[in-house]
């Protein structure tokens, strides 16, 4: 039995575009889907081609957000990470089981930014970097902790005590 089609399922009207979603520029669309798939269970809900066939612009849902994901722009200033030399901001995704999440994420392709360890917020955290090198955190809850003790805990850290 033939696989159904994807892009014939999808909803490609412009009434399919949220009223928020990240945007992210990735080095390469197609592997960018393949690993938010693998490794963080995105699904694709529209893909829109160029003339040429490449895609344009990918549009995901990651933990229940939007996320659209687009190749560089000749002549722009729209770059991905790994380009760029810099993440300017940390994806935190709320997960069961941050070592399981990270494992997956590793097997997918990513690497470590961070090694999963217990924040002193109350999380059991690791980060990534996607192939595009994009962070994203996981972020599994351990305990309640009062905004006044995360504040000391913060303090200490920061004063080297």
């Amino acid at each position: 039995m033939p696989e159904p089609d994807l892009e014939e399922m999808m909803d490609t009207s412009t009434k399919a575009v949220p009223d928020f979603a990240l945007h992210l520029i990735v080095d390469d669309v197609d592997r960018s889907i393949t690993w938010y798939e693998e490794a963080l269970g995105a699904t694709v809900t529209r893909i829109l081609r160029l003339p040429d066939a490449s895609i344009a612009t990918a549009d995901l849902h990651v933990h229940g957000l939007p996320v659209a994901m687009a190749a560089p722009i000749p002549g722009t200033t729209l770059a991905s990470p790994s380009a760029s030399g810099t993440s300017v901001a940390a994806y935190r995704l709320r997960v069961q089981d941050a070592d399981a999440a990270m494992r997956q994420a590793l097997a997918a392709g990513a690497t470590v930014s961070a090694e999963v360890h217990d924040a002193f917020w109350g999380v059991r955290t690791g980060e990534v970097l996607d192939p595009s090198g994009h962070r994203w955190a996981f972020d599994q809850h351990v305990q309640d902790v009062p905004v006044e003790e995360i504040e000391s805990r913060l303090a200490e850290l920061l004063s080297g005590q």
